[in-house]
């Protein structure tokens, strides 16, 4: 690891999820009654720096992306100036929008379904990225799959996502990628690609089933097995030091050297769980900072699942996450799942 660069940053996707909670959900050409609003942060780059900062752990903290010229995006500079986030290369644009999410959920039921605008996210590329003399020690870039202009062919690299890794890597800074959890058929035209210049990929079992083409869950029941065997075959697809894939039940965490660890995840008493939006962000930015502060692999996986379940205890994607000691103490208060693995 380059000690001499110090930093975490954040690339890809920045969004406004605008939340309107619905009386119920109508059928086509039918009305429903919109019952209350809210507003809050969304994409991997937004929520990860969002976390990390209400981590409070003392790490230099950068994002790159786009935003447009309105109010969201206006927004979006001036939280990040309140938490302590550099947005020197977080630039505004005109012709764009800033990404958003309208997000209807039912009142009754908390079931929620999203309508996304990818705006000004659709435009990054990578010289908004390569060539900006970063000086942080590890990049995450995400979303893949919901970056129109990373996820477009190169004829080199794959994709010009990959591009962008291939070029971090060659200035010494560590790379990291997250991925969306669409249901499609892109995973390997995308995703394969970037793997080859990713040190670290952190991704749920959904993503690495579609990418790997390994089926990680017999309906409800989750395979230990096959969800071993796609951690190794995204290893052998490229990822350089470490890839971690997160579930509900556990998280596996398995090295390039054979280093493998399984940790449960927490077994939450009734009531505490709020709202899943934003768990899996808040699992990468706790491996992000285990990562950063080269923490061994169990104690990253132990933290990376208690900053997760800190996250349940709200219903928006950030609003629960705790501080560095509030997940320590979580992780110490509350005893862990039975393992699936037994």
């Amino acid at each position: 690891m380059n000690t001499n660069r110090r930093g975490i940053c954040c690339a890809g996707n920045w969004i406004i999820d605008h939340v309107k909670i619905i009386s119920v959900w109508p059928q086509q050409d039918t009305l429903a009654t919109i019952l209350g609003e809210e507003t809050g942060t969304g994409g991997s780059a937004y929520n990860v720096l969002v976390d990390l900062s209400r981590f409070g752990v003392d790490i230099p903290l950068s994002g790159i992306g786009l935003v447009g010229s309105d109010a969201d995006g206006k927004n979006i500079l001036a939280d990040c100036a309140k938490r302590g986030i550099d947005t020197n290369l977080l630039h505004r644009i005109d012709d764009a929008p800033t990404a958003y999410t309208d997000v209807m959920s039912v009142k009754a039921t908390g079931r929620r379904t999203f309508f996304y605008q990818g705006g000004a996210n659709a435009r990054l590329t990578s010289g908004h990225i390569l060539g900006q003399q970063l000086n942080c020690r590890l990049l995450n870039l995400g979303y893949l799959l919901l970056l129109d202009g990373l996820d477009a062919p190169d004829e080199e690299y794959g994709t010009q996502a990959a591009r962008v890794l291939a070029g971090l890597q060659a200035e010494g800074i560590l790379t990291s990628i997250d991925v969306v959890s669409e249901d499609s058929d892109r995973f390997a035209g995308i995703v394969s690609p970037a793997l080859k210049y990713a040190d670290y990929c952190i991704i749920n079992e959904i993503e690495a089933g579609r990418t790997t083409g390994i089926e990680i869950r017999n309906g409800d029941s989750l395979d230990i097995g096959a969800m071993e065997a796609a951690a190794a075959k995204l290893l052998s697809l490229g990822v350089g030091r470490l890839v971690v894939i997160h579930t509900p039940e556990l998280c596996i965490g398995v090295t390039p050297s054979g280093e493998s660890c399984h940790q449960p995840a927490h077994n939450l008493p009734d009531g505490f769980v709020q709202g899943t939006a934003g768990a899996g962000d808040a699992f990468l930015s706790g491996m992000l900072v285990g990562i950063h502060e080269e923490w061994g692999l169990e104690e990253s996986l132990r933290f990376a699942n208690a900053a997760a379940a800190t996250c349940l205890r709200h219903p928006t994607t950030t609003g629960g996450v705790g501080t560095l000691e509030e997940i320590r103490e979580l992780a110490e208060s509350i005893p862990l799942r039975p393992s699936p693995a037994g």
